[in-house]
């Protein structure tokens, strides 16, 4: 379960927020702030996994919010996960976003945004968490993976793909965690089998996808599909 902080100082845009959180799988909303300070506090007291962050706060701004919550951590001496941030906000000059990468930053939505893309960087902060979790000895792929990848679905679909059959094939694949041929995947989400394979091979291209390939008697081997982001 990710149990998440979200902070906004628009009270409306605070609750729906924690609606989108809580309407995700595997994460719930352990408590709202809306001022720098009481971000803070709040986070000190809950120690959540993740902080949805906004830039404009009354008192303070995001970004020292952020700061101070990487000082504690420090100060703290704690050897735990600690707590990720995602930065949900209209700030888009280029100072910001430089400052919240280098603040250390998960990731950084604009607003307006669509759900889906704040569902998919809660699932992804939830993945890179329990890799590092379970990460004792680091290999290439393990590091670039955490480090060299930003999660796929905040980018655009490519020209001919749509929003709706990509959350389709995820959701068949999600259900079906043994993995998927093209073939399976298109009868199980009743999609032509050269429209399943274009989605499936676009998630495997941006790493949202593992391809393992399975060898029969003849033939060319099956290429099966499993979704691991």
């Amino acid at each position: 379960m990710l149990r998440v902080l979200v902070v906004d100082d628009d009270f409306m845009v605070a609750k729906l927020h924690s609606r989108q959180v809580a309407a995700t799988e595997d994460c719930a909303v352990v408590g709202v702030a809306h001022t720098g300070a009481d971000a803070l506090r709040a986070a000190e007291r809950l120690r959540p996994d993740l902080v949805l962050l906004d830039v404009y706060l009354p008192d303070m701004d995001g970004i020292s919010v952020l700061r101070e919550l990487r000082a504690a951590e420090e100060r703290a001496l704690d050897s735990g996960p600690g707590t990720d941030a995602l930065f949900i906000t209209a700030a888009r000059d280029g100072a910001t976003v430089r400052s919240a990468l280098r603040a250390g930053a998960h990731h950084y939505l604009l607003k307006p945004f669509h759900q889906a893309a704040l569902r998919e960087q809660l699932r992804h902060v939830a993945a890179a968490r329990s890799r590092l979790g379970a990460l004792e000895v680091a290999r290439q792929e393990d590091v670039d993976q955490l480090f060299g990848t930003r999660p796929p679905g905040s980018r655009e679909l490519p020209k001919g793909l749509a929003a709706h059959t990509a959350e389709l094939v995820e959701r068949t694949l999600r259900d079906h965690p043994a993995g998927l041929s093209a073939a399976e995947c298109a009868g199980a989400g009743a999609l032509s089998r050269v429209s399943a394979r274009r989605y499936l091979e676009f998630f495997a291209e941006t790493g949202r996808v593992q391809v393992a390939l399975r060898y029969g008697g003849t033939g060319r081997p099956e290429r099966r599909y499993t979704w691991v982001a």
